[in-house]
């Protein structure tokens, strides 16, 4: 039996449309599962709560007249 060629020469890929099929099964399977964790982690527990510090921080007072270089 003669193997069926394309009209440029190559051989036809006989199994190409079941490779496309398993890749596309393969992407929604990931898509499916990126939403789930994306779910997980929305109903997760909340964070805790951050405590913010705020500090001041002052100068010495310098009297005028006085100068600061030796």
């Amino acid at each position: 039996m003669k193997e069926r060629r394309t009209l440029a020469g190559r051989p036809t890929r006989r199994g190409s449309w079941a490779l496309r099929l398993l890749a596309l099964g393969a992407i929604l399977v990931v898509f499916i599962l990126g939403i789930a964790i994306g779910q997980a982690l929305d109903d997760g527990p909340p964070s805790p709560a951050t405590e913010t510090y705020i500090r001041t921080l002052t100068t010495p007072n310098v009297e005028s007249g006085t100068s600061t270089r030796p």
